[in-house]
């Protein structure tokens, strides 16, 4: 975050952008009207992107009541309407690739719900600690590269609009404090980072017009990194419809925080926002061996690590988002709702000995059952 305030400080007055809010349209609602009333948010998501090689390793999902069932029809069930597929353009478990998002887009899109598709634009994790060029993309030029870029983007979205499963909503790279494709999008090069956004934004509009797409960053509790960074995306006429935030409350900051960022950057960019990743433990257990990201009894102040406090989160993170002035809180993705603790679906593709680390987190518990906070995220 050092470079992001520097860059904060050094970064010119601010351009303000009037853009009309583009229309995303809700798909089927299955959860039913949110308690209290009232049409529930436009997108109440799940990330699934381990849940193929989940399922390969015999990964079992169950509904609250302990009857097994196919994961993604639990998830619909109890009132998600959205998933949210990562894109690695070479991975070495052959995961998260295009012919593995086809597959599971295919079962989601059956089931009445949307799709959001994140590219990563790496051969693995691209995040604000690194954005890696995938290997084959080492070489290129610049030119090259944004041309690269416009290709994988195009050459996924048309392969799932030809199987009838065209996606709603696509990231154009993933969590992007300090750019994309190191050095050449890096954040201190606006106008190559521009660049390299725009061609993605073009690929996205050439498949499907009605696709929106989103900008997403992380620290979502961070308004004045928000602010830097969006500004200069106006300063350099980069395009999107969408502001997607992450938002994890034990590193992200306070709830408070967290709205009066997403009322800011809404009012001010004249834009609809999402949560693209959240999260927060139902227990400190663990059930892969390999210790867990968050291990704390209490993460965030008045949220334990139990069913009660991570189904108390959802709510109110679902409810933060509702209130965002002018109906512009589209909604939340909880990330990587099914990652269960099963051996070999690790967090590094390349080694299938490592453990998951999040499996605490889940929308399912250590019993494959789904658990509480499902359905109240669902029910907002």
């Amino acid at each position: 975050m050092v470079r992001h305030l520097a860059a904060l400080l050094c970064a010119a007055t601010a351009l303000l952008v009037s853009l009309t809010t583009p229309s995303i349209a809700a798909v089927p609602d299955a959860g039913g009207r949110r308690p209290g009333g009232g049409p529930p948010l436009v997108i109440r998501g799940a990330d699934v992107s381990s849940l193929a090689k989940s399922e390969a390793l015999g990964g079992a999902y169950r509904y609250a009541n302990g009857r097994r069932g196919d994961a993604l029809a639990i998830l619909r069930h109890d009132g998600l309407n959205y998933i949210r597929l990562k894109v690695f353009v070479n991975p070495a478990d052959g995961y998260n690739s295009r012919s593995q998002v086809l597959a599971v887009a295919k079962r989601a899109k059956a089931l009445g719900m949307g799709l959001l598709v994140d590219f990563h634009y790496s051969d693995s994790w691209a995040d604000p600690g690194k954005q890696n060029k995938p290997a084959a993309w080492e070489s290129l030029s610049f030119d090259e590269l944004r041309q690269a870029l416009y290709d994988h983007t195009y050459d996924v979205l048309s392969a799932l609009k030809a199987q009838g499963t065209t996606a709603d909503m696509v990231q154009v790279g993933n969590e992007l404090n300090g750019g994309l494709l190191w050095p050449d999008g890096r954040w201190d090069n606006w106008p190559q980072l521009a660049a390299l956004l725009n061609a993605g934004y073009d690929a996205v509009k050439a498949v499907s017009g009605d696709t929106k797409v989103v900008l997403h960053l992380a620290n979502g509790g961070d308004n004045g990194l928000y602010r830097w960074w969006f500004d200069n995306a106006a300063a350099n006429g980069i395009r999107y419809d969408v502001i997607g935030l992450s938002y994890y409350p034990y590193w992200h900051g306070t709830l408070a925080a967290f709205q009066a960022n997403l009322n800011d950057v809404a009012a001010r960019y004249g834009k609809p926002v999402v949560v693209a990743e959240t999260a927060y433990p139902f227990t400190t257990g663990d059930d892969d061996g390999w210790e867990n990201t968050v291990t704390s009894a209490e993460p965030y102040p008045g949220y334990p690590a139990t069913p009660a406090g991570q189904a108390a989160f959802a709510r109110d993170l679902m409810n933060i988002v509702r209130a965002v002035p002018g109906g512009r809180g589209l909604g939340a993705f909880w990330w990587e709702a099914t990652w269960t603790g099963v051996k070999g679906n690790g967090w590094d593709p390349a080694d299938p000995a490592s453990g998951n680390a999040w499996e605490n987190q889940a929308l399912f518990g250590f019993d494959d059952r789904a658990l509480p906070a499902l359905r109240e995220f669902a029910r907002r």
